[in-house]
């Protein structure tokens, strides 16, 4: 090589050259050259399409939960609000009542004043399993004692306590064993009519700010009571109550009763419907808030219930709500009709 000329080296040197770019070019470096391109080319817009997917994901995952915050406010935008105080009374005096309903004993202790205006002190809910015919004599007494001796210790006097059979419970065997056995200790039992009863809830539950332009319904075990004041007298009529299924009533029946029933309430009065009842007391507890005294139910279809009863009674406040058109149904937490029976004593 060292007596070779520089053009000779030059030549051998492009000969080189020429066969190694032949042999490339014969070996397919062509297109391992374009395939080298054309992965280079993509790699950078695979980067950058996950970082866009990221990014939609996350403006989706935005969206989605703006739309179910923006859904769940709509709902309880949709449920009408209640604000009312009722008026506290002044001094009073404690009384008491025990009612006998078509599910067992209850009893409350209010405190009323001059002006009726009142407190519930106390409240005691049991079931004596009395209507269902299955206590003795003397479990009838001992479960009217052990109400009796509650009152007394807490405050009532012995002629401040009374006891009221709903018409409901009158319907149900073993309700006359319950009566024997209060007038053995001494007490007179009161029994009322149905339209008496929804008088007393209405006497109760609806404040006297709002009789102008709403109605009461009391949904019982036994009955329904459906109330509003009609000029100065109240009128209630009364339908099937949630344990209509016990007697092999199927649910249009009671529905087409309920409505018909319901069609009856002036339009004037449907703006607020005020109900109680052992049925609205689970509708209620299912969308309280905190210890309100007044809560507003959800619409029917809301809400999903297992058992028999609260089915029922869930169809009886369906019909009512679509035969009146009424949108705002306030559960009184305090109210009772037995209340309402201390509150027309002299």
């Amino acid at each position: 090589m060292q007596r070779l000329t520089v053009a000779g080296r030059l030549l051998i040197t492009a000969l080189i050259i020429g066969a190694i770019y032949f042999g490339f070019k014969m070996l397919g470096g062509k297109e391992a050259l374009e395939t080298l391109k054309t992965a280079t080319a993509t790699e950078t817009p695979a980067s950058e399409s996950k970082e866009g997917s990221s990014s939609a994901s996350s403006e989706s995952s935005s969206s989605s939960s703006s739309e179910s915050e923006s859904s769940s406010s709509a709902s309880d935008a949709a449920r009408p609000t209640f604000d009312f105080t009722p008026p506290a009374p002044i001094a009073g005096r404690l009384k008491g009542v025990v009612e006998l309903g078509a599910s067992g004993f209850n009893s409350f202790i209010v405190r009323i004043d001059n002006d009726k205006n009142w407190k519930l002190e106390k409240a005691e809910f049991g079931n004596s399993l009395v209507t269902e015919n299955m206590a003795s004599d003397d479990d009838v007494r001992a479960g009217l004692k052990k109400y009796i001796g509650g009152m007394l210790d807490y405050g009532v006097g012995g002629r401040d306590i009374h006891f009221v059979v709903s018409s409901g419970a009158l319907k149900a065997e073993g309700t006359q064993k319950i009566i024997k056995a209060l007038k053995t200790l001494n007490y007179f039992v009161n029994t009322v009519t149905p339209e008496k009863e929804g008088q007393l809830g209405l006497k109760s539950v609806q404040p006297k700010e709002f009789e102008d332009n709403s109605f009461v319904v009391d949904i019982g075990s036994g009955n329904t009571k459906i109330t509003w004041v009609d000029g100065k007298s109240p009128k209630s009529l009364e339908s099937y109550g949630a344990k209509y299924f016990q007697n092999g009533t199927d649910d249009a029946t009671v529905f087409t009763d309920i409505t018909a029933k319901a069609k009856q309430v002036p339009s004037d009065k449907r703006e607020t419907c005020f109900i109680i009842g052992g049925v609205p007391f689970e509708l209620a507890k299912a969308v309280r808030k905190g210890k309100e005294r007044y809560t507003v139910l959800d619409v029917a279809s809301a809400y999903k219930l297992d058992n028999a009863k609260s089915k029922a009674g869930l169809n009886i406040y369906k019909a009512v709500a679509e035969a009146t058109g009424c949108k705002k149904f306030v559960f009184d937490w305090d109210a009772n009709f037995t209340i309402g029976f201390l509150l027309q004593l002299p």
